[in-house]
């Protein structure tokens, strides 16, 4: 554990402490007022009461819009079923820079409902909402589907045969079963959408802004630094109560029901119904996932003398940015490419090690720490890229003009990916057969190779896909520390959004598909590698 504990104070703990320290800290003492200050503002309540709404209405939306899909992957057997659900995971790998930009061809000035009906959606929250659904709509899938799969169905048909009707067998059968996965589900995408930054900072404009988003603004345009301490201290909280909530509802989740195999519980559908119901989600799917996408692509290829590669070969002049890159923009795959493979070996590193020494430990401080792990994917990405920037920048750790600091940011989004879809993996292995090999003379390294490596390299290579995936897409802490002549493609696309031009807009749409396509293809190997104890995600 002192490995993963060490990289958690070095590279998370220090940063964020120092940040805040030097916020609320004036002439070496603390100024705790500076607290009832900011939060007294009524701009500052304003973006308060933006942040916790936009994140109920999204959480509330998610689950109107996903929950028919979770029951139709879980219950129905039908052709296309997997193709159907790996297209449907495909948004929640995608950077939120992506998934904003999309939304802003199809719903913003000329996209495809301003050509077609007049109609512009990206000066309204419902721009915001549909891209927070379209982010998490895999969220409510996975985590209920994968829970309702594996409920038996018996139960509820013997509450029918005792002369219930159906809905109140289901109101009182299934609904008790499903909702600790609910709530854990629920949590994860106010989670998501609390913490939301990406999506709000290209769709919100200057309307709409996130505690996130305002933490970005005070920090790296208004340099206030106190009032960023104190927003940052706010998420912090939330955050914590929110993982706080997950973590209990998980282990409800784990240890109330007696479950059995999802293969068992799939049909074909019957009947008009059913077939509906299929159809309808399937339509979901295509209107809320492919469409966007779709249109992202198309705006790629829309280039002033029609449609072609034209927006794809500027990408690799220096000049045809405009001056907003020091080098090609092309050469943002390469950057995204390399530090994302660095970041996912210091993940499997790091998260490996967390994941093993969870398994083999117990008691509060171990539940703890597993707790901590996830606090990366809630905490300020902005807060953690500008502490690298005034703590890395003195020996023995002078990180600042090193490639290294970007993929050590990166890898603590990653590892909580990592650790989750581990742990399960590793818990499900007997802990005799390690007892064995040590007796018959195996060293520790040799009976974690000879007895472990080969039960969990599957679920090694579905962690390493995710955290490969994150990496690619993080945003908030790369644009802070990403050198001007090395961008990674999320941090090349805002800048290409922030120009003006046709064709500043078109190589963003043509980025943003490269993006799209890698994490896409990413994903699908992911599938194919899965097992049914890959973990959360």
């Amino acid at each position: 554990m002192a490995v993963p504990v060490t990289f958690f104070a070095v590279f998370f703990a220090y940063p964020v402490a120092a940040i805040v320290g030097r916020g609320l800290k004036a002439g070496g003492t603390w100024q705790f007022g500076r607290i009832g200050d900011v939060l007294s503002q009524p701009d500052i309540l304003h973006i308060l009461w933006f942040t916790t709404w936009q994140a109920c209405a999204s959480t509330g939306l998610t689950l109107l819009i996903a929950l028919p899909g979770a029951y139709v992957f879980a219950r129905f057997d039908f052709p296309g079923k997997q193709l159907l659900r790996a297209v449907a995971t495909v948004p929640f790998v995608l950077p939120t820079v992506v998934v904003g930009t999309a939304f802003l061809a199809l719903l913003g000035r000329g996209g495809l409902l301003d050509q077609l009906w007049g109609v512009r959606l990206d000066t309204t929250v419902w721009a915001i909402l549909l891209a927070h659904v379209f982010f998490n709509y895999a969220v409510v899938v996975r985590t209920v589907g994968g829970l309702w799969a594996q409920l038996d169905p018996r139960q509820e048909e013997a509450a029918r045969v005792l002369g219930a009707s159906r809905f109140a067998a289901w109101r009182r059968v299934t609904l008790p079963a499903l909702t600790p996965a609910v709530a854990a589900a629920s949590l994860m995408v106010f989670l998501f959408t609390f913490t939301s930054f990406g999506v709000v900072q290209i769709l919100g404009g200057p309307t709409f802004s996130t505690l996130e988003v305002e933490i970005y603004r005070e920090t790296a345009e208004l340099l206030d630094l106190p009032t960023a301490a104190v927003l940052t201290l706010v998420q912090f909280a939330a955050v914590g109560a929110i993982l706080a909530l997950h973590a209990w509802t998980v282990r409800r989740r784990e240890s109330a029901l007696s479950l059995v195999d999802p293969a068992q519980t799939a049909r074909r559908p019957r009947g008009t119904g059913q077939w509906t119901l299929v159809g309808g989600v399937i339509a979901v799917i295509a209107v809320l996932i492919l469409l966007p996408l779709g249109v992202l692509v198309a705006r790629s290829l829309d280039g002033p003398g029609g449609y072609g590669f034209a927006f794809y070969r500027a990408l690799q002049s220096q000049g045809a940015g405009g001056g907003t890159f020091l080098v090609p923009p092309v050469d943002a795959i390469w950057n995204s490419v390399r530090y994302a493979l660095a970041a996912t070996g210091i993940a499997l590193a790091v998260g490996g090690l967390a994941a093993a020494a969870l398994t083999r430990r117990a008691g509060r401080l171990v539940r703890g720490f597993d707790a901590l792990l996830m606090l990366p994917l809630g905490v300020s990405a902005v807060t953690v890229g500008f502490g690298f920037l005034i703590t890395l920048d003195k020996p023995p750790l002078d990180l600042r003009s090193s490639w290294i600091l970007v993929p050590l940011a990166q890898a603590l989004v990653g590892v909580p990916f990592v650790v989750r879809t581990m742990l399960p993996v590793l818990r499900a292995v007997d802990g005799r057969l390690r007892e064995a090999a040590a007796v018959l003379g195996a060293s520790p390294l040799r009976a974690w190779r000879e007895v472990d490596l080969p039960m969990v390299r599957r679920a090694l290579l579905v962690a390493a896909g995710f955290a490969f995936a994150v990496s690619l897409g993080e945003f908030g802490a790369t644009v802070f520390i990403a050198r001007p002549d090395n961008p990674t493609l999320p941090v090349a696309v805002a800048r290409l959004l922030g120009r003006a031009g046709e064709l500043n807009y078109g190589q963003a749409m043509a980025l943003s598909t490269i993006l799209m396509l890698v994490c896409a293809v990413s994903l699908l190997v992911l599938e194919r590698i899965r097992t049914d104890r890959s973990g959360e995600f």
